[in-house]
């Protein structure tokens, strides 16, 4: 990322430059938005490799530590990690499956990607390591969640470990304002998208989608008719 796209105590990287760098890498593209999508579409974009990326920063006071998605949490945390192809697929994996999913599915696919791609945890030499972005880019709770010794007390305690599975994971309430009080832990990015794969592949859609790298688009599996408000299979 320093030699390819400007990162340095000394320049502001650009996201040009970075969505260019990416491509090249796995495929995916940065696109700017000015807010927060609906999980739907945020999930949707992933589908075709494009990631959604917010521009403005974090407020002075609370350099460690941001509740919304400032571009220190999207340039520290997402990008170099979009870099690596297991994350990349695994990213992908989701965003294809929230193609025709229900309402509740969706909520459910958002919550995976909370647990994983934002506060995700894998092994790596029998260590704790991070690869969630909202860890990645807040040196607090990166040290929260991956220091091997804490003293026991105070307000600050070990928060809770517990092994990657997508279907108990979806269904996990978390906070978004504080530490999270429960991380769950992959034995590796390869070993969490081939779980999230299996969840996946169990979603009853109505149809399932193939990427075209080529053309950049996906392909359903069956015809599928549109319709104003509605998606419902071609007879």
């Amino acid at each position: 990322m320093e030699k390819h796209c400007g990162y340095s105590n000394s320049n502001i990287p650009q996201l040009q430059d970075i969505s260019d760098f990416l491509k090249s890498r796995t495929g995916f593209t940065l696109r700017p938005v000015g807010g927060l999508l609906s999980a739907r579409d945020f999930l949707n974009g992933l589908a075709l490799r494009v990631f959604f990326s917010t521009q403005y920063i974090r407020h002075h006071s609370r350099p460690l530590y941001t509740p919304e998605p400032d571009v220190i949490h999207e340039l520290m945390g997402h990008a170099p990690m979009f870099a690596d192809p297991d994350f990349a697929d695994f990213s992908h994996e989701i965003g294809l499956a929230s193609l025709g999913a229900s309402d509740e599915d969706i909520k459910k696919l958002a919550t995976c990607y909370w647990f994983s791609v934002e506060f995700g945890l894998c092994m790596q030499d029998g260590m704790k390591k991070a690869y969630g972005a909202g860890l990645l880019s807040s040196f607090g709770e990166l040290e929260y969640s991956c220091s091997p010794t804490r003293p026991a007390g105070g307000d600050i305690n070990f928060p809770e470990y517990r092994p990657w599975e997508p279907d108990n994971a979806a269904v996990q309430p978390y906070p978004i304002t504080r530490y999270q009080p429960v991380y769950y832990v992959a034995e590796s990015l390869t070993d969490a998208k081939s779980r999230m794969r299996t969840y996946c592949e169990k979603l009853n859609r109505p149809f399932h989608v193939r990427y075209d790298s080529a053309t950049e688009t996906v392909i359903p599996d069956r015809a599928v008719v549109r319709g104003k408000y509605t998606i419902t299979l071609q007879k």
